[in-house]
């Protein structure tokens, strides 16, 4: 028996709910008029563009403003993760009191479950730790390719820790966003704008961006599937673990001699940090659900550029050919790799299932959907690079689209 064809918004829906026997739902209402699907997508096209670009912003004001003057990117980190956490609480606890008005999971506090998140959080700790302290120590401009080899610490760690080769276009994408990494390198060296150490902590981001990616495929069942329950989880054990890092770095020091600690307007701009966090993992899934895989690939790339621009006009920054070209080479090599991968998947998706040559007989190619456990395993994937955008501090990673195009 053929298995009915799961649209985008019903795998959403079972990546936000946890569900994990989803059945396929007839059609609720006739197809939207043209006009009004172009009103749609273009609103939820703005809101990820100005969400993901004024969290960037409000962050490197946060980190770095010589206005703020506030030296603390751990507690600044910690803050972003306490506030997440509690907004994770709030939603759960008016998706109870009104279960037709919010669409929520539950959420319970276990320790057994955080204990076996815990290998997980402390990549993730990692991950957006490293974020925050490259975007402290890199300009705006220069932090998508002080970031940009998260694609090729994917296939990396695919082929050492999963044995997963992986086919010569794709390699070859991977080396047009090494080059224009390197490049990039090289003319903010040029220019004196350099720094080593945010760069470190940009590829160290981007390490653990795929590291992440490895471990919550793992512990993903642990949360039955549910990417609030694991970020709940997640941004619980973070806040455990940042409160030691806060006491051996001597922030808390810092903070006690900070001029503005008192001020309406700092606490503001914290929490207001910590919304956009938990923002931009809803409006990530809001573009995908409205568009396409594809399209969110397309507008994450077309906001990277935008990003870039906004920031050198900005700052009023002056940057030479050779500069751009680097970040159009990055941008280039991300989107080809994200193309080539999801036109291999798209070839794998248009074979037959074994099972179904078995019952048929005949290789006929199945009339959509894809059978059980490819499925289970698809979407796994699709949960856990959505989750890694919800992380990052700018959903430009075009990787992160890709298992979803399959459908």
């Amino acid at each position: 028996m053929n298995r009915a064809p799961l649209k985008r918004s019903r795998i959403l829906h079972m990546a936000l709910m946890g569900a994990s026997d989803p059945t396929v739902e007839a059609e609720a209402s006739e197809e939207k008029p043209f006009l009004l699907r172009a009103v749609q997508i273009a609103l939820v096209v703005s809101l990820y563009w100005v969400t993901s670009i004024s969290m960037v912003f409000l962050n490197k004001y946060l980190l770095n403003s010589p206005s703020l003057r506030l030296d603390t990117p751990i507690f600044v980190t910690f803050y972003q993760c306490l506030v997440t956490t509690l907004l994770c609480k709030g939603l759960s606890a008016l998706a109870a009191c009104c279960p037709g008005a919010v669409d929520f999971p539950s959420l319970r506090l276990d320790l057994r479950v955080a204990r076996s998140i815990l290998p997980l959080s402390v990549v993730f700790i990692g991950m957006i730790t490293f974020n925050n302290l490259c975007l402290k120590y890199v300009g705006v401009a220069f932090y998508n390719v002080g970031r940009s080899l998260t694609t090729v610490f994917n296939v990396l760690l695919s082929y050492l820790l999963l044995k997963q080769t992986t086919s010569f276009y794709a390699l070859l994408a991977c080396g047009i966003i090494i080059g224009g990494f390197w490049l990039g390198v090289d003319q903010e060296g040029a220019e004196g704008t350099l720094s080593w150490t945010g760069t470190v902590f940009g590829v160290l981001a981007s390490l653990c961006v795929s590291l992440n990616a490895i471990y919550t495929k793992k512990v993903l069942p642990a949360v039955d599937g549910s990417i609030w329950r694991l970020t709940f989880y997640n941004n619980v054990n973070a806040c455990v673990l940042f409160l030691p890092l806060l006491l051996l770095l001597g922030e808390l020091q810092t903070l006690r001699s900070f001029s503005q600690l008192g001020s309406a307007h700092f606490w503001g701009m914290m929490t207001l940090g910590g919304l956009f966090g938990f923002a931009i993992g809803y409006v990530t899934g809001l573009q995908i659900k409205f568009t396409s895989p594809l399209t969110h690939n397309v507008s994450g790339t077309a906001k990277a550029c935008a990003q870039t621009v906004l920031a050198v006009l900005y700052y009023e920054d002056t940057k030479s050919f050779l500069w751009w070209t680097s970040n159009m080479m990055v941008l280039g090599g991300s989107s080809a790799y994200t193309w080539v991968r999801g036109w291999e998947m798209k070839k794998v998706q248009e074979e037959p299932s074994p099972k179904e040559e078995e019952k048929s007989g005949v290789g006929v190619p199945r009339q959509g959907g894809l059978d059980g456990e490819r499925l289970t395993d698809l979407s796994g994937i699709w949960w856990l690079k959505w989750n890694q955008c919800f992380q990052e501090m700018s959903v430009s990673c075009p990787s992160c689209v890709d298992p979803l195009s399959y459908f």
